[in-house]
């Protein structure tokens, strides 16, 4: 079997590259092209995926974060604004770096590069070329496009070569990276969607239990962090029970992601239901995973299986596992992992078959790196392979 590991996102560092290449395991992969970067859209995950890309631009080789479109006017004022919100964050702290702002050429400096701040109301109408930008990479991180068709407009544009949506999408690839992204060639597609935090968190593990004992059916409850859709205080809301304070008050609503694991594992397909608890934490979720099994296990051994796929194999970038007896939800936030599994809380019923599995994610910072990770999958900008 071929294993991958990759320099930036290496949990023991630059080491264990070092290692590798002494021992002739590094391959560096040659005529790698870089690739432009615009985010279309800058919330929450937009902002995390540029605090990542800017840290580790490194030499420029890879991703290249070149622009960011945002809606309505680019003033002084609102340039600082969006500096000011890179610059700190309430969940993750200060950003290690430096911004300033360029107001005569709208654009905000990160850690000396320059990065144009592009106002836009449609896809379609901007001309990246006319800002030397070539054959780029969109990141779609507004929400408001969400099927092929719609992402599609981003095509039209001057200067796009591809699009990634940082959603679940409608008539497109979702990928769950380390799982399905292989099956889909970058030379081939030109949209794809990353699925979504939950979606993310629960397949690599979901995939580890299928090919080692078989899932029959199951459910998955999480336990999600609120997000900026919901309501501060009372207020109308097109959702059901959203429309309550989020700080205030848990609050049961809907996710897809039990429908939505089966496009990056089809042999899953009907066989789980979902639901979900918007609880009153800012950061750090909680996928609780109810399932019934093909073959009997034991706590010992689906721990066991769960700790080898963490170790070695395709997924070791999506699953930490975790022993901490005194593990909470804010310990868990800055992992780059998308599953931390809580080796702790396994539970296996008496029959050996049925068994609940506790699963944490930092739905912010875990999942901008997979949409990481999945941008430079289907932009060939991994840099090294171990063998």
């Amino acid at each position: 079997m071929t294993y991958e590991f990759h320099i930036e996102d290496q949990k023991y560092g630059n080491a264990t590259a070092f290692v590798a290449n002494k021992l002739g395991y590094a391959k560096e992969n040659k005529g790698i092209e870089p690739k432009d970067v615009v985010l279309y859209g800058f919330g929450r995950i937009g902002r995390l995926v540029a605090r990542e890309l800017m840290t580790r631009t490194g030499k420029g080789n890879q991703l290249r974060l070149r622009a960011i479109v945002t809606r309505g006017a680019v003033d002084e004022t609102v340039l600082e604004k969006r500096a000011s919100l890179l610059r700190n964050d309430s969940v993750h702290g200060e950003f290690s770096g430096m911004v300033t702002t360029d107001a005569k050429n709208s654009a905000l400096i990160i850690n000396g590069t320059t990065v144009k701040i592009i106002s836009a109301n449609a896809p379609e109408d901007i001309d990246y070329t006319s800002y030397g930008i070539n054959k780029a990479l969109i990141i779609d991180n507004t929400g408001a496009f969400r099927d092929k068709e719609a992402l599609s407009r981003h095509l039209k544009a001057k200067g796009v070569d591809k699009v990634l949506l940082t959603a679940p999408g409608k008539g497109v690839p979702n990928i769950v990276h380390g799982v399905n992204h292989l099956k889909h060639n970058p030379d081939k597609v030109h949209i794809f969607s990353a699925a979504s935090c939950t979606t993310n968190a629960i397949t690599p593990v979901l995939k580890a239990v299928e090919d080692s004992f078989g899932v029959k059916s199951g459910h998955l409850e999480t336990i999600h962090a609120y997000t900026n859709d919901q309501n501060l205080v009372d207020n109308f809301h097109s959702k059901y029970r959203r429309g309550r304070a989020a700080a205030l008050n848990m609050v049961i609503t809907e996710t897809g992601a039990g429908k939505a694991v089966s496009k990056a594992l089809p042999s899953l397909e009907g066989k789980l239901t979902s639901n979900a608890i918007r609880v009153p934490v800012p950061n750090g979720s909680l996928a609780i995973l109810n399932l019934e099994l093909e073959k009997e296990t034991s706590v010992e051994s689906m721990n066991t299986i769960m700790k080898k796929y963490a170790l070695e194999g395709d997924l070791v970038e999506q699953i930490k596992y975790e022993m901490s007896d005194e593990l909470v939800s804010s310990d868990i936030v800055g992992s780059s992992a998308p599953s931390i599994y809580d080796s702790k809380a396994t539970l296996v019923r008496a029959d050996g078959k049925n068994v609940v599995l506790y699963i944490w994610y930092d739905n912010e910072y875990g999942y901008s790196h997979q949409v990481i990770r999945l941008a430079k999958y289907i932009s060939k900008v991994r840099r090294f392979t171990y063998y």
